[in-house]
């Protein structure tokens, strides 16, 4: 299945995590569904309802207020287009059940957590990282 370069480009950096959880999947499920396409687990979230691709598992749940059961086996937690006030949930989120956090923001918005930045065909990819 052939996806736009910017999703291979996404899948192509977090191929590496074998169980992913996706943040605020919304109508947007080309990543993880690419995802799936390549072997990886992918479980969504959202805090409303969403279809999602045949293979993607979706469960309601808001990061602000996460059961933790749903991130605890999840190698990596990712988001795209992440606004400024989920970052640090996200990433203490991701803390706690000790996986990594990926994300992409919208636009011109800049990171509110510690991140390195690495740069992917038509859009940056922000990987937290912990305070120096």
């Amino acid at each position: 299945m052939a996806h736009a370069p910017h999703t291979d480009a996404l899948c192509d950096s977090l191929e590496r995590y074998a169980r992913l959880v996706e943040v605020g999947i919304g109508r947007r499920t080309d990543v993880a569904e690419a995802l799936v396409a390549r072997g990886a687990s992918v479980t969504a979230t959202d805090v409303h309802q969403r279809a999602v691709p045949e293979g993607v598992t979706f469960v309601r749940d808001d990061v602000v207020d996460p059961r933790l059961s749903i991130y605890r086996d999840a190698d990596a937690i990712y988001a795209l287009n992440l606004p400024p006030e989920l970052h640090r949930p996200t990433l203490d989120l991701a803390r706690r059940v000790d996986a990594d956090f990926v994300f992409t923001t919208l636009g011109g918005d800049e990171p509110t957590v510690p991140v390195e930045r690495v740069t992917i065909p038509g859009d940056t990819l922000y990987v937290a990282r912990d305070a120096p």
